[in-house]
């Protein structure tokens, strides 16, 4: 394999990790509120929440990369393919997360509730000051599973050109017709990335539980 392939290769990877951090944090900030809203006692804040996460957790990241990359341009909006690309992976994790997010707060034992309620908390100041502190340690290991999915998810996106790992690998095989260590490159590189993740998850998980 010449330089110029393995730098085609090392910037497909930059890209897949962009993907994938983009991804994961655009479904984080979706994830609180949708979260949120399906544990609320407000009845219609609980249907948004409902509707947002059969909408999107149904909807295939395929086809969102589609409709944003192909159609909405045809509606007067033109997106950046890689901005696309983590709308449709952002997106689509969203409302996996959020349901991660309303698990882990229904998980907070009631007791810890009464007792917020005894110390004549809010139920705002009893949702930030108690059951998000204990939620959010019980969340970190499935949202370490989220962004391990988020990552093999990016290959789906090379289907609208995004120049991400699995494009730029299948440029090479077009090139060289070498299908066995092309796609064994890849299968290495999503490992050492999958590795990184998961050791950074972890190392999260031990400061979170020190703290």
């Amino acid at each position: 394999m010449s330089s110029a392939q393995v730098g085609l290769l090392l910037y497909g990877a930059w890209k897949t990790i962009l993907l994938t951090l983009g991804g994961m944090a655009l479904a984080l900030i979706i994830a609180f509120p949708v979260g949120l809203a399906r544990v609320s006692h407000n009845k219609f804040l609980r249907v948004i929440g409902f509707t947002y996460v059969e909408l999107f957790r149904g909807a295939a990241v395929l086809v969102l990369a589609f409709w944003f990359v192909y159609a909405l341009p045809s509606l007067g909006w033109q997106l950046d393919p890689t901005f696309a690309g983590i709308l449709a992976l952002g997106l689509n994790m969203g409302a996996y997360s959020g349901e991660v997010v309303r698990g882990a707060i229904q998980a907070v034992p009631p007791a810890q509730v009464e007792a917020a309620t005894a110390l004549n908390f809010t139920p705002s100041q009893g949702m930030r000051r108690v059951v998000l502190p204990q939620a959010i340690r019980a969340m970190i290991p499935s949202f370490g599973n989220n962004v391990i999915e988020q990552l093999k998810a990016t290959a789906v996106v090379a289907v609208v050109s995004i120049p991400e790992l699995t494009f730029n690998g299948q440029l090479i095989w077009s090139g060289n017709g070498r299908a066995a260590a092309v796609f064994g490159g890849l299968l290495i590189g999503y490992g050492l990335m999958a590795l990184i993740f998961m050791t950074a998850v972890r190392l999260l998980e031990r400061k979170v539980a020190w703290a």
